[in-house]
C-alpha cells in the first residue's frame, strides 16, 4: 500500500508540473489516503505483534 502511496504521489508531482492540475490534486488525494490507511495498518499490526509477544512471553 506504501508502494501504491508513493506511485500517486509521484504522478501527482509528474502532473503538476506539467501543469495538469485536476489529475495532480486527484492523484495527491488518492496518496494522502493510501498513506494514511497504510499508517492505521502498521499502527493496528505493531499493536497486535506486542500483544502476541507479551502473551508468548508470559509477561
Amino acid at each position: 500500500m506504501l508502494r501504491w502511496a508513493l506511485i500517486f504521489a509521484v504522478v501527482a508531482l509528474v502532473a503538476g508540473f506539467l501543469g495538469f492540475g485536476g489529475i495532480a490534486g486527484a492523484a495527491a488525494g488518492v496518496a494522502k489516503i493510501l498513506f494514511f490507511l497504510f499508517v492505521v495498518g502498521f499502527l493496528v499490526f505493531l499493536a497486535l505483534g506486542l500483544m502476541a509477544g507479551k502473551r508468548l512471553s508470559g509477561r
